[in-house]
């Protein structure tokens, strides 16, 4: 476990970035998509000034060994230290390449990432901020690997994206408990492929009819889309929800466990809603640069903000590249 150290009269301020995802190509001198990357991360840093940077997930596409160590040179090189987990599509090329991957990694020196048990996948570890000797707030770092089957109404095997393992839930209530132990009220979960309940938190939230399309990212921080008891939400949802297909009962045992507060999540490139359902803030950070597919209005980062009491703010940083496209 990584401890940081929250300065007295001082925020500690975390900066998630998500879904990079540029090619080896795009990482060429000259290429838009990385001049893109490289501003928007700057902005970033610049306005927000983050004691940590997190990265939910596809950094780039697996066998883009260039591309890989490309971002992670980028980033390390801000001296700040920075805690990537992995998305889907870093995963799909099997264990083996994502531990290569994860092995350059944590040779750069500002990196923390952890590989954790390998039976929980790859970069299962956790992150306290502390004040003094006891933890404020805890980043439970999480695998949710790349593809799991699951059986359709008709009774046929498909294949979906996947999801957090049994083990894992294990894994993630015996760190709460230790973190309890110690005094800990805060936690935030930090994953790529969102749990089921963001779909029953959309449904439940956005009021029934809205052209959920035509919502700009104004329009979601009033009042005017969201159902009575979310009107504190903010956010698009500009595309599916591409969580696994069934609910697999995470939302209710995150909140047995009590002290989580907030999950981040990536995946979905022109989703990033916030709402508070049933006790627990299901956030999509905001998307950084034009890799893969994007909308260029949901450019940035996201930021969360911590306390004495944990996380008590989050918020999305937006930067306009319009000059850049």
């Amino acid at each position: 476990m990584k401890a940081f150290i929250k300065r007295q009269n001082k925020d500690f301020r975390i900066l998630n970035i998500t879904d990079p995802q540029l090619s080896n190509g795009e990482w060429e001198d000259g290429h838009k998509n990385r001049a893109i990357l490289e501003y928007t991360l700057k902005e970033l840093v610049k306005r927000t000034e983050p004691d940590l940077i997190t990265v939910s997930g596809d950094l780039a596409w697996a066998g883009n060994d260039r591309a890989y160590d490309m971002l992670a040179s980028f980033i390390d090189g801000f001296g700040i230290p920075w805690a990537p987990v992995w998305g889907n599509h870093d995963n799909q090329d099997g264990a083996e390449y994502i531990d290569s991957v994860a092995t350059r990694y944590m040779t750069f020196p500002n990196c923390i990432y952890e590989k954790g048990d390998p039976l929980l996948g790859n970069g299962n570890y956790v992150i306290s901020i502390e004040d003094g000797k006891t933890p404020i707030e805890a980043l439970i770092m999480l695998d949710t690997h790349d593809r799991a089957s699951y059986t359709d109404e008709g009774g046929e095997t498909r294949s979906a994206w996947a999801k957090l393992i049994p083990e894992q839930a294990e894994w993630i209530e015996k760190e709460i408990n230790a973190l309890k132990e110690r005094g800990c009220k805060s936690a935030t979960l930090i994953m790529h492929i969102p749990i089921y309940a963001y779909n029953t938190a959309a449904r439940a939230a956005y009021k029934e009819g809205i052209d959920l399309n035509s919502i700009t990212p104004e329009m979601a921080e009033g009042s005017e889309c969201w159902n009575e008891g979310y009107k504190d939400s903010i956010g698009v949802k500009y595309e599916g929800i591409g969580s696994y297909p069934a609910d697999d009962g995470m939302l209710e045992h995150f909140k047995m466990l009590g002290i989580i507060k907030h999950i981040v999540a990536g995946h979905e490139h022109v989703n990033n809603f916030m709402i508070n359902y049933d006790g627990i803030k299901l956030i999509y950070s905001l998307k950084l640069g034009a890799g893969c597919y994007w909308n260029p209005i949901l450019n940035g980062g996201t930021v969360l903000s911590v306390n004495e009491n944990g996380v008590y703010d989050v918020r999305h940083e937006y930067v306009d590249i319009t000059h850049l496209i």
